[in-house]
């Protein structure tokens, strides 16, 4: 099968979405198939069997100086709206980069085919530009970024709920052009019932394919020495994570026990992340790693004792799987699809009720105080990864997707 790919923005450490092109696209590769990836920047990190079309932004969030690198772009009035927008506080990558992709794939069709055309959550307007084309189209929505500006509203304050009213009005058109997609590919089933609500869309039209984790990368041999009362919570640097609750869920146990959180992800020196430390009176208990390697991220969670996924809402949850397939036991918010991925309560992991700082620390206690337990329940997480969530089967069933639309448009 012959597959295009659609990524506006792919590298891995742009977060879920770019660990899905990466992995998606290695997977699809090896099961024999031929992928194109139309790419904006950050570019992603696939294998060399991909061929990656890369379409440059103007990459306007980047600027240090008052024109960009190559201001002769700005002649382009596409260039000039998309700096104009950015400018504004708007988010235009995604309308920017569907009519860049439009213009790709009308030049690559003069000589190339392709079977089905996969978008990554741009839903831009340019994707319906795309259906002149008559190739059959499927996205995948990660989960309703309306979870995410709500969240981000509600915890703004004065002039920064404006801004945010601003930046997040791109989902109106993702509202608008995911409505007219052939089929959706949802990571759980969670995500799949909320983004039918929040864009009013026919449950139907979606199909659930649940994201992998890369278990050759994830994984430990127990060879690292733990630190003891250690957690990891990856992503603690935006309010949709849930950092407070945590936070607040160590001040409870202050005099119980000493315990050391290592927060992976987002600037060290973060206004959000560290000035809620220091508010918390936890300076000497938290460390931040900034961004760090994958391979450091493994590391990381061989020498930690229990992962902690305090999310206020996860599509999936990528930081409870790679913590899981580490053989790590978790305690988890109860939120979006995360009880999807982590298991029935007691089994891979607790789940505790979401912004329950208290529910939380009950959880931490009952887990830091109980070796053994920690013992099996990582055993049990690993396995858990190993039989539901790998990349081949990802691939597998989205081809599954694939073919359903192909034999639709025969029809």
């Amino acid at each position: 099968m012959k597959i295009c790919l659609l990524s506006y923005r792919g590298h891995p450490f742009g977060g879920g979405q770019g660990i899905y092109i990466h992995n998606l696209s290695k997977a699809l590769v090896n099961l024999g198939h031929e992928v194109d990836l139309l790419s904006g920047n950050p570019h992603p990190v696939v294998v060399d069997a991909v061929r990656v079309h890369k379409l440059e932004s103007m990459d306007a969030y980047s600027w240090t100086g008052r024109l960009p690198p190559e201001p002769l772009r700005l002649i382009y009035p596409l260039n000039q709206y998309e700096v104009a927008s950015v400018l504004l506080g708007g988010f235009p990558e995604p309308l920017t980069f569907s009519i860049r992709a439009h213009r790709k794939l009308w030049s690559l069709l003069r000589h190339r085919r392709f079977d089905v055309l996969h978008d990554n959550q741009c839903l831009g307007y340019g994707m319906l530009l795309m259906k002149q084309f008559k190739i059959p189209m499927v996205c995948t929505i990660h989960h309703p970024v309306t979870v995410d500006r709500d969240v981000d509203i509600r915890n703004a304050k004065g002039w920064m709920k404006f801004k945010l009213y601003r930046w997040y009005s791109f989902l109106t058109m993702q509202r608008f052009v995911a409505r007219r997609m052939d089929r959706i590919l949802a990571v759980a089933e969670t995500s799949a019932n909320d983004t039918s609500k929040a864009f009013r869309i026919p449950r139907e039209k979606f199909r659930v394919v649940y994201n992998g984790i890369d278990t050759t990368l994830f994984h430990t041999n127990g060879a690292t020495p733990k630190k003891p009362n250690s957690l990891i919570v990856v992503g603690g640097y935006s309010p949709i994570k849930g950092l407070p609750h945590l936070l607040k869920a160590m001040t409870l146990l202050r005099n119980e026990m000493d315990l050391k959180l290592t927060v992976i992800g987002g600037p060290p020196n973060g206004k959000y992340s560290t000035g809620l430390v220091n508010d918390f009176g936890l300076q000497d208990s938290v460390t931040f790693t900034g961004r760090i390697s994958h391979e450091e991220l493994v590391r990381q969670y061989a020498a930690s004792e229990v992962a902690v996924v305090p999310s206020l809402y996860e599509g999936f949850g990528f930081p409870a799987g790679e913590a899981m397939a580490c053989g790590l036991p978790v305690v988890s918010s109860s939120a979006g699809a995360l009880p999807e991925v982590v298991g029935r309560d007691g089994e891979a992991g607790l789940l505790v009720p979401p912004a329950d700082a208290d529910a939380l620390a009950a959880a931490l206690k009952r887990l830091m105080a109980d070796e053994d337990l920690r013992r099996r329940m990582g055993a049990a997480a690993r396995r858990r990864v190993e039989r539901l969530f790998t990349w081949e089967q990802a691939a597998k069933k989205t081809v599954e997707v694939y073919q359903e639309l192909i034999a639709d448009a025969h029809r």
